[in-house]
């Protein structure tokens, strides 16, 4: 599978079973990128910079095997771009 540049942003979110209040979730209209996806990512957009931050990650979707929903993956190590608005 090809990965694929998005827009994502930090959010708070309640979620159980995520790891803290500090969430990163896709922007609308990134098909098939859904608002409603979780970010596996660098802990770094998420502990560094304010909630509400925008980045720019590379990604693809990870659907696992066992029937949890599927996912966007982007690796721990690779660079990333804070967007302005």
């Amino acid at each position: 599978m090809e990965y694929d540049y998005i827009i994502v942003q930090s959010v708070l979110s309640n979620e159980k079973g995520q790891h803290g209040p500090v969430h990163i979730k896709p922007l609308p209209d990134q098909d098939p990128y859904l608002e409603t996806m979780f970010v596996q990512c660098s802990k770094v957009l998420s502990t560094n910079f304010p909630v509400g931050t925008k980045f720019r990650i590379k990604v693809k979707i990870i659907t696992p095997t066992n029937g949890n929903r599927a996912y966007a993956s982007s690796h721990y190590t690779w660079p990333f771009e804070i967007i302005k608005d």
